[in-house]
């Protein structure tokens, strides 16, 4: 009985599962967030793109036959072959995103992102275009290419992107403090793993193992239900888990604008306790300096010596405080460039993978004026990435070659617009530059990212350390 009510009503279940994995991708891609700095984040679209195009493939098994009894059963062919084209790109979609999510940031894995293009290409060339040409009965063709792009294409890509939304979870969500986020994206973790059986191995009937035996007719007979009810009660545990779990955007806009206000309240208060320490006991230690030096021409002997102590003891006292105001920071005559750039490494690795290759012996030694353009340097250009690349990791080289100290960042992001207005960024980084007497050159490339290259000559900054050739 139930199963009969279910092929009566083929045409509503088909419109439902539509609309689940439709209104998925709608959901998605509206809440993307481009300034995140979560992986997660840029990586969405992949799954949004899946859910419109998987949508519309099955709406067309509502609005393919009304099509075909006005224009003729001539356009069955045609239509069919589109359809499954749009099966094949929208799971390409959702094989995409699993592969983005677990890709590591190296460069070396950069090329594992061609493998679901790869696998499209050889479902495109073999079961579509060759299994429709060597394939005598359409029906017959149509099961084969049907089962085959939910195994090569489906199953991976349902499986991968379960396991990357956990990988993030525990790299990202965690650390956050929001269990309720973390705990939506493992339900959605298992929805896709579900789907990977619902979707990906229950097939239409085909000529080849397993479909011809685990298939749709199979399911439908087993459990009096058609598969396409439980996917669609699977898309829609995915929609709302999906979608709650999108809240975490909301959650790391506010904390970036808290942080940002503690900030401003941190520097005002710098700014203020440094005025009062300037203005007030400064000034009157500084006086009572002054008024102690005049009292020392009045005195001879022993007393003498203990005024000369008080005059030492106040002069301590003022060098001490003047450590506290940022203009009168005590710098030492050399500083490790390495040691230096050490903690801004660091505090950049929360957001970022960070490479380092430092390809010298020994780093030269600077000065403190040089040590503090070329951190402030490498830290721009790391900002840089965070904010604007959308690379999860960035490469950092430091070497020394005839006598020239190079610096060089480079990310895997989408690289530096044409039409892009040099901001304050870029500006900084030339004003360092030009202060250190340095070449500064910046390789940037669509979709591959962008390279930052510093070449700081070292004999004409005075400097002789030793240096590797």
């Amino acid at each position: 009985m139930m199963s009969a009510w279910f092929t009566e009503n083929r045409t509503l279940v088909y419109f439902v599962y539509g609309l689940v994995f439709f209104i998925l991708g709608i959901t998605v891609l509206l809440q993307t967030r481009n300034y995140s700095r979560l992986r997660l984040a840029r990586n969405l679209p992949w799954l949004g793109w899946f859910g419109v195009l998987h949508g519309l493939y099955e709406w067309g098994d509502i609005f393919i036959p009304i099509q075909v009894s006005n224009m003729g059963e001539h356009y069955f062919s045609i239509f069919d072959f589109l359809q499954h084209g749009l099966l094949a790109v929208s799971f390409w979609c959702l094989f995409q995103f699993g592969i983005e999510l677990l890709r590591p940031g190296s460069k070396a894995w950069r090329l594992i992102r061609l493998v679901p293009s790869l696998v499209l290409i050889f479902w495109l060339i073999g079961p579509m275009i060759l299994g429709y040409i060597f394939t005598p009965d359409i029906h017959q063709w149509h099961g084969l290419a049907n089962a085959l792009t939910r195994y090569l294409l489906c199953i991976p890509g349902a499986i991968l992107s379960g396991i990357g939304l956990i990988r993030q979870t525990r790299r990202q969500i965690e650390p956050l403090k929001v269990p309720r986020i973390g705990n939506m994206l493992k339900v959605a973790a298992v929805a896709l793993f579900a789907y990977s059986i619902l979707a990906g191995l229950i097939t239409p009937p085909a000529k080849i193992f397993p479909a011809s035996m685990v298939n749709s007719d199979w399911f439908t007979a087993t459990f009096h239900i058609p598969p396409s009810v439980f996917r669609s009660i699977v898309g829609l545990v995915l929609l709302i888990s999906i979608t709650l779990a999108l809240e975490v955007f909301n959650i790391e806009t506010d904390r970036m604008i808290r942080h940002m206000e503690q900030g401003q309240v941190i520097a005002v208060e710098r700014q203020r306790f440094a005025r009062d320490l300037h203005d007030g006991a400064l000034q009157q230690v500084y006086a009572s300096g002054l008024l102690a030096q005049s009292l020392r021409k009045k005195l001879e002997g022993k007393p003498a010596q203990q005024a000369d102590q008080l005059i030492e003891t106040i002069h301590q006292a003022i060098e001490q405080l003047r450590a506290f105001l940022p203009q009168h920071n005590p710098e030492p005559s050399s500083i490790d460039l390495a040691g230096a750039l050490t903690p801004i490494i660091e505090e950049a690795q929360r957001n970022l993978t960070i490479f380092t290759y430092w390809d010298t012996k020994k780093i030269p030694s600077l000065s403190p004026e040089q040590t503090s353009h070329l951190a402030a340097f490498v830290n721009e250009a790391l900002s840089n990435v965070i904010r604007h690349s959308r690379s999860d990791a960035a490469d950092i080289r430091l070497f020394c070659k005839e006598q020239h100290l190079w610096v060089e960042i480079s990310d895997q992001g989408i690289g530096i617009p044409a039409e892009a207005d040099p901001g304050y960024g870029l500006k900084n980084m030339r004003d360092r530059a030009r202060l250190l007497g340095a070449a500064l050159s910046i390789e940037s490339e669509k979709g591959k990212g962008t390279t930052v290259k510093l070449d700081l000559p070292m004999e004409e900054n005075g400097n002789h350390s030793p240096i590797d050739r």
